[in-house]
């Protein structure tokens, strides 16, 4: 479907050109030139000069968007994370000299990505050193969506002062990393969109490669009215080589920048708000380059019951071609893409919807999977919908609108598309949070047969890595085709695979997803074949080609053996099934590439174009990566090289047992990366060794005896679990950060019962990690092997950088043991006695030794700096510094009331040294700092924290401070067997702290628990909330007779949680008690003795710290 830009049919006098320029190249060719690839945002990952980006040419959508940066900035602020490559271009045009529209050279500032990241953006724009003449020209960033909470201060502060600012534009890859081996990038909408929304950011969006240009220019034109993002698809459209016909060069674009500018400045438009200027600048911007995009663009039948609303690049590109071509059919289904998101206009998203429409169902992304299943949470895009649609007099019933929640981790295919537009009324289907795809239409492509589909499939340090942007280079050369060219990277499999589609046609190719039916397949590895289900993915009657080394024999039944090794059953079982036509390349049986690399690179090309029944010649092929005598000679042993292969009978009678069946074999790459690993090796004799000998151990588990375990480190059973909720219940003014945090339990298989507590195996602070590796020379990739905590023979294996977050306490406080054992690598003589005198028991060393821990509260780290000439290797470090340990924290929760989640309650531990300098507890201030779907990893530990067997039994609580914690969790168990229909005993609970207005913990819910029932007494002592002290025991006594009944006529059972102070003055209060009822009854009682008694009756419970 072709979108806005025009005529498809290319532009003759510019082909022509182009193939005179290709001929002179080759004729000065003389000599090998080997394909250099350099990035995959780059078209066929080759440089692009600024001055050919004009008309029909090969680019990507990061190389227009950074043309239009390099051209309309005065500087460009740069956030690419490594091998993203998002500012390749900018940085190649600032080397070689070029220039912006304005006539000078464009400012280009790589930035790191941390916290502030913005700040130098800002100090530049609002320096005293600023050219004040340069105040209208635009200030660019160029970023992916993962670091766009790095720059929310900094976008927070240009928003407010925007009017004395340069105009801001951002253009965001909305791609961000998950850490997780099954989904690697995700597409990120969901950051930008919020930010937008709560700072007041102007954001839209491209669908496609042939819009990017211009949706960059409107977001930097629109930026003369907010500060704005431009939004585009970062790991697949972004990425894509493609053919755009109607580019702007450099002059073009300007002069459309200018022209559109002045025709604005000349409207009358000081009295409109930002959504009338916006509207009038589409309008504009439309006269101006003769395009018609619009804030909701519609697509489908022209009375439509149910319409699809949708925001993003893949999504609004497949829902507009399946929305079309649905219409056509007479589905009465339609697609709204919404491009602009903020400002919102309600009236134009009105407009654009028909007026026959019944149902509207909004596919709006949210940040994590947990939120696609929570019902309490919806999407942004949904709330803007539903809002216009509820204000709006334009329906005389108005249609039910839904919200589709999809989380970033969704990859849209055509298939699941099609579903969600096909069950618009019947509700979309979520399973684990994913969208459901049609399953009768699993391989569904929206472009038809005319198109020809070529995938390369590699491990990425092999010879013919190349090869898939070689042939989509000499595919481009045709005077009237169109390629499309699309490369993933997953570097957690087989060390390393990539992936290359191809796509050539005679039209304009839009096709955000992956082949799902090649023409002709390509197999570098022949276990690839295994890891993934390939030829599910190759046409019926297609082509394989699989590369086999050493696979031909002159014994032909021996030959078919050695191809049956190395083809599983599986594999040869669905290429009879699908009839594919199999080829096996052997560059052994070539001379030439069985001794060269290049070579063997060079043999692959002429394969795959001989089988795929392209014939360029061998003078191109040359210009591109070869030298003609070598071609020469290789198309000479071409024919015996490469073979087909006829399919023996055997191979139509293959049944795969039930057992052996291979079953959720993938049938695409997980994309993690944009680049191949660097497999340099450099073995240290040291226990410090880089990262792929860990790698090997994985690879070869049987042979190296290795085992990867969730934090091997530790030897009881970890899970990870993720942050839901993070709740701060003090206000922010008070001096005590004491918050409630929630994880969702997910998959991890926890449980956990009334009492128990949970181990957080917390982490060092990030920034201070990479301080401590930057002082000490360390590099975080580097392999420490760890003696185990359970056995010291047995060594695991952790990065260095692993082993200082999560593994040694290295900001944690040294015991005397510590210093003794720093003295014997200190080189000074000086600072030797000095360890040796902190080490020692010398009456003088052990009162500097106290004042350094009780006092200075000194780390490891910081003695490490205080003495330099104790220097030990880091493989030393891990002996002789204490592991980290993990903390526990009573669950504040009951798993009967919360089955999927489990709560804590923290206070934060944070104190100023005597050097001035702040100290933090390493647990809380960890827990303090997650942030919302973040993994944390934890265990269990069983309690004598526990409740009466029978729920009759009254139960007295005494908590003091975040020592409520497990009471909460015990009022929610007695709330749930009430309301079970048990009957439930009383409940007495007593509190302390120092104000009823600040640390009122939890208040709201013990009132709501009294005014039901369920709490019997609730005692409050808040010390500082009267001129007199009043503590929890005052209370108690005060209630004496409440706990004489409960405790002692009915049998309950007393708990304290909190620190130590107060125990022997509240059981002085149960003392009291038990005497006072003896007395009543006549009894003479040893209160010291019953006490005793109820200890050993779990009657008395003391939790404390």
């Amino acid at each position: 479907m072709d979108f806005k830009l025009g005529p498809n049919d290319p532009d003759k006098p510019f082909e022509a050109k182009k193939e005179a320029a290709r001929e002179a190249a080759r004729q000065a060719e003389v000599k090998t030139n080997e394909f250099n690839y350099k990035s995959s945002s780059l078209p066929f990952g080759q440089d692009v000069p600024l001055s050919s980006i004009n008309g029909p040419t090969y680019l990507t959508a990061q190389a227009l968007v950074q043309q239009v940066a390099f051209t309309l900035s005065d500087k460009a602020f740069t956030y690419s994370p490594e091998t993203f490559d998002l500012d390749v271009c900018l940085k190649s045009w600032q080397k070689e000299g070029g220039k912006n529209g304005f006539g000078y050279q464009t400012g280009i500032s790589p930035m790191e990505i941390r916290a502030g990241a913005g700040s130098i953006a800002l100090g530049y724009m609002f320096s005293k050193d600023f050219d004040l003449e340069k105040r209208h020209i635009p200030q660019s960033i160029i970023a992916s969506a993962a670091a766009l909470h790095h720059l929310r201060s900094s976008l927070d502060q240009l928003s407010l002062l925007y009017s004395v600012a340069n105009p801001v534009v951002a253009h965001v890859a909305a791609v961000d990393y998950t850490g997780s081996a099954s989904t690697g990038f995700v597409t990120d909408y969901a950051s930008p969109m919020t930010i937008a929304d709560e700072i007041g950011l102007g954001l839209v969006s491209s669908t496609s490669s042939y819009e990017a240009q211009h949706m960059a220019l409107f977001a930097t034109l629109m930026a003369k009215v907010l500060p704005s993002i431009h939004i585009y698809d970062g790991i697949n459209i972004g990425r894509e080589t493609t053919r755009v016909v109607d580019v702007l060069s450099q002059t073009g674009l300007f002069n459309s920048y200018s022209s559109v500018e002045k025709q604005m400045a000349s409207s009358d438009l000081k009295s409109t708000d930002i959504g009338g200027k916006v509207k009038q600048l589409f309008k504009t911007f439309n006269e101006e380059l003769g395009t018609d995009y619009k804030p909701f663009e519609y697509y489908g039948h022209e009375e439509p019951e149910s319409v699809l609303v949708v925001f993003g690049s893949v999504e609004g590109s497949l829902a507009a071609q399946l929305a079309f071509a649905l219409g056509n059919t007479g589905a009465k289904v339609g697609a709204i893409n919404v491009r602009l998101y903020r400002p919102f206009l309600d009236e134009d998203f009105l407009e654009a919807l028909p007026k026959t429409v019944q149902h509207i169902a909004v596919l709006g992304q949210v940040s994590t999977p947990l939120a696609v299943k929570d019902d309490s949470e919806h999407s942004r895009l949904y709330r803007d919908a539903l809002a216009a649609i509820s204000f709006s007099t334009k329906f005389a019933t108005a249609p039910s609108v839904k919200d589709i929640k999809y989380a970033r981790e969704e990859v849209w295919t055509p298939s699941k598309m099609l579903y969600a537009l096909q069950h618009i009324k019947e509700g979309i289907a979520t399973s684990n949070g994913k969208i459901m795809a049609s399953e009768d239409r699993p391989n569904l492509d929206l472009l038809g047969s005319a198109v020809k589909r070529y995938t390369f499939w590699d491990v990425d340090d092999a010879p013919s890595t190349t090869t898939a942007a070689v042939v989509s280079s000499l595919l481009s050369s045709g005077p009237h085709e169109n390629v499309s060219v699309r490369t993933g990277h997953d570097n957690l499999a087989r060390g390393g695979v990539v992936r290359t589609d191809i796509r050539c046609s005679d039209k304009s190719i839009e096709a955000p997803y992956p082949i799902t039916s090649a023409d002709v397949t390509f197999v570098g590895e022949e276990k690839l074949l295994t890891d993934f289900d390939i030829i599910g993915n190759v046409q019926s009657e297609g082509v394989l080609i699989v590369k086999l080394r050493d696979s031909k024999d002159k014994d032909q039944k021996k030959e078919m053996e050695k191809l049956e090794k190395k083809i599983t059953e599986s594999s040869r079982k669905a290429i009879v099934e699908k009839h594919i036509n199999l080829f096996i390349l052997d560059p052994v049986l070539s001379a030439k590439a069985n001794e060269d690399k290049h070579a063997e690179a060079l043999l692959t090309q002429l394969a795959f174009l001989k089988v795929a029944g392209h014939s360029p010649s061998l003078d191109k092929i040359a210009a591109y990566n070869g030298e003609l005598e070598l071609l020469k000679t290789l198309q000479g042993e071409l024919d015996t090289a490469l073979r087909a292969i006829d399919i023996p009978e055997s191979w139509t009678t293959i049944e795969i047992e039930k057992e052996k069946a291979r079953t959720n074999v993938p049938a695409d790459i997980t994309i993690n990366s944009f680049a191949a690993h660097d497999k340099t090796e450099t073995e240290q004799p040291t226990y410090l060794k880089p990262w792929h000998s860990v790698a090997k151990a994985l690879a070869f588990k049987e042979s190296m005896n290795s085992e990867p375990a969730l934090r091997p480190d530790l030897g009881i059973k970890t899970m990870t679990i993720h942050v839901k909720e993070r709740r701060r219940l003090t206000p922010l003014t008070y001096d005590r950060n004491i918050f409630h945090i929630e994880f969702d339990l997910g998959t991890s298989g926890l449980t956990y019962a009334i009492g128990e507590a949970l181990g957080i195996h917390a982490e060092n602070d990030k920034h201070e990690v990479e301080e401590f590796m930057k002082w000490y020379g360390l590099k975080g990739e580097d392999i420490v092997e760890v003696p185990s905590r359970e056995d010291f023979n047995v060594l695991e294996a952790r990065t260095v950088y692993q082993a200082l977050m999560q593994n040694v306490d290295i900001f944690g406080r040294p015991p005397k043991r510590f210093y003794e054992a720093l003295a014997e690598y200190a080189s000074d003589e000086k600072e030797q006695k000095q360890l040796l005198a902190l080490g020692g028991s010398t009456g003088e060393g052990q009162q500097e030794f106290k004042r350094r821990s009780d006092v200075d509260t000194v780390t490891y780290a910081d003695v490490l700096l205080e003495f330099p000439s104790a220097h030990p290797p880091f493989h030393d470090i891990v002996r002789i510094v204490s592991p980290m340990k993990r903390r526990e924290y009573s669950v504040a929760s009951s798993q009967k009331v919360q089955p999927n989640t489990i709560s804590l309650l923290i206070v934060t531990v944070g104190w100023v040294d005597p050097s001035g300098r702040d100290r933090f507890g390493q647990a809380t201030r960890y827990m303090n700092q997650l942030k919302i779907g973040a993994a944390v990893t934890v265990s269990v530990k069983p309690s004598v924290m526990k409740l009466p067997a029978k729920s009759t039994a009254p139960i007295i609580m005494t908590g003091l401070g975040t020592g409520l914690a497990p009471f909460r969790a015990f009022v929610q168990e007695r709330a749930w067997q009430k309301q079970q229909g048990m009957e439930i005993g009383s409940i007495l609970l007593y509190m302390g702290s120092r104000t009823k207005r600040e640390e009122y913990l939890y208040g709201d819910e013990w009132e709501a628990y009294k005014d039901a029932g369920i709490i019997t007494l609730l005692g409050g002592a808040f010390s500082r909330d009267q001129p007199h002290k009043i503590y929890v025991q005052d209370v108690m006594r005060n209630t004496l007779e409440d706990i004489r009944k409960a405790y002692l006529r009915e049998g309950g059972a007393f708990y304290l949680c909190g620190p130590t102070w107060p125990v022997p003055d509240v059981t002085n209060v149960l003392q009291e008690a038990i005497e006072v009822e003896a007395k009543a009854e006549g009894k003479k009682v040893d209160s010291v003795r019953v006490i005793e008694e109820m200890k050993d009756e779990l009657r008395y419970i003391l939790e404390v710290y």
